[in-house]
């Protein structure tokens, strides 16, 4: 007898792994240049651990009302296409059983093929055909706005939690030094990860997460340093 053979495709990932990758890498880079900003104007600690758990606070609710609010939006023009593509099922159904027969036609399939198969699907579950193979909506991509704030906001809370435990364990006068190089390590141990349960290659996704997080700290950086000395 032979045994079904399943697959798991990392387009299973893509809705909670796309807003988890973000939010924590914005939640290290974010935070950790605003700290090594604010260290290089040179105030005292506890200043920095404040600026810094402000910038968590702050970021975090930022990344959960963004997310949601550019979700819904997709979200809301998703259910406007299936809500128009009922109406076309209801009013032409051989003008849309047209229109999938010649999606699948351009796919490869003989024309008699592609009619059997759009009737076929069609006859099973309309609405869901059209939608998958004329508007690219299925249930691996469909939007999700509530699983995307929630999963940005812990994110980045988890992402901006590290450079604020750097700032805590690190002697005064090295704070700068010591949240930069424990961030870069983070940043590229999330690249790696985030490459790997993605399915991606893990050396360009590692330096590429690297390379801007330490440009965005040597910017702040240098902007935190030139204000500090001018006031």
């Amino acid at each position: 007898m032979r045994r079904l053979h399943r697959e798991r495709h990392q387009m299973q990932r893509i809705g909670w792994l796309r807003a988890a990758v973000l939010g924590a890498n914005d939640g290290i880079v974010s935070t950790a240049s605003l700290i090594v900003g604010v260290a290089a104007a040179a105030p005292a600690q506890s200043e920095v651990l404040l600026a810094g758990t402000a910038g968590l606070v702050a970021g975090a609710m930022s990344m959960a009302a963004g997310e949601y609010v550019s979700v819904s939006s997709q979200s809301d023009t998703e259910q406007a296409d299936l809500a128009r593509e009922r109406i076309e099922l209801k009013s032409s159904p051989a003008a849309e059983e047209d229109e999938l027969t010649n999606i699948y036609v351009k796919r490869g399939l003989a024309a008699s093929l592609a009619r059997q198969v759009a009737r076929e699907l069609m006859a099973k579950d309309a609405l869901a055909a059209h939608a998958k193979d004329e508007l690219g909506i299925s249930e691996f991509t469909t939007a999700r706005p509530v699983q995307a704030a929630l999963t940005s906001a812990l994110s980045f809370s988890a992402g901006a939690a590290m450079p604020l435990l750097a700032v805590a364990l690190s002697p005064a006068v090295h704070v700068v030094l010591f949240v930069a190089l424990s961030s870069l390590a983070y940043l590229a141990f999330l690249g790696a990860i985030g490459a790997r349960v993605g399915g991606a290659g893990v050396l360009n996704a590692t330096v590429r997460v690297t390379f801007w997080g330490a440009f965005a700290m040597a910017v702040t950086a240098g902007i935190g340093f030139l204000i500090g000395k001018a006031v």
